[in-house]
């Protein structure tokens, strides 16, 4: 059974960090490629980061510079360093892995205020 489990999310001034992990069970972890997308209120779902299995990374434009996507496959976990917040990345954070199936986390909650 595939589980993932997501955490490091919480509320953060404008220009703090957060680091956001999400530990996976049941796969293969190393020939998954996986990610994180966003939803805020009234969006519809983005895709802000991903990183396949050779370590290869995709940024959505708005937080480039910004957010670092890393793996740890002895740990089974992927990452999401988030710097330089803005209220604009207020959302609900979801991670996701990609091996045979697509798999999701349960998410969680960014929010970026003063």
């Amino acid at each position: 059974q595939v589980q993932l489990v997501e955490s490091g999310g919480g509320l953060v001034q404008p220009g703090g960090s957060l680091r956001l992990s999400c530990a996976a069970s049941g796969i293969f972890f190393s020939m998954a490629s996986m990610g994180w997308y966003r939803q805020a209120p009234g969006n519809e779902r983005e895709l802000v980061a991903s990183i396949m299995r050779d370590g290869t990374t995709d940024y959505v434009d708005s937080v480039k510079g910004r957010f670092t996507i890393s793996r740890d496959n002895a740990k089974n976990t992927v990452y999401l360093q988030m710097n330089s917040l803005k209220p604009e990345d207020t959302a609900v954070y979801y991670c996701y892995v990609h091996w045979v199936s697509l798999y999701w986390g349960q998410g969680t909650q960014v929010t970026v205020s003063s």
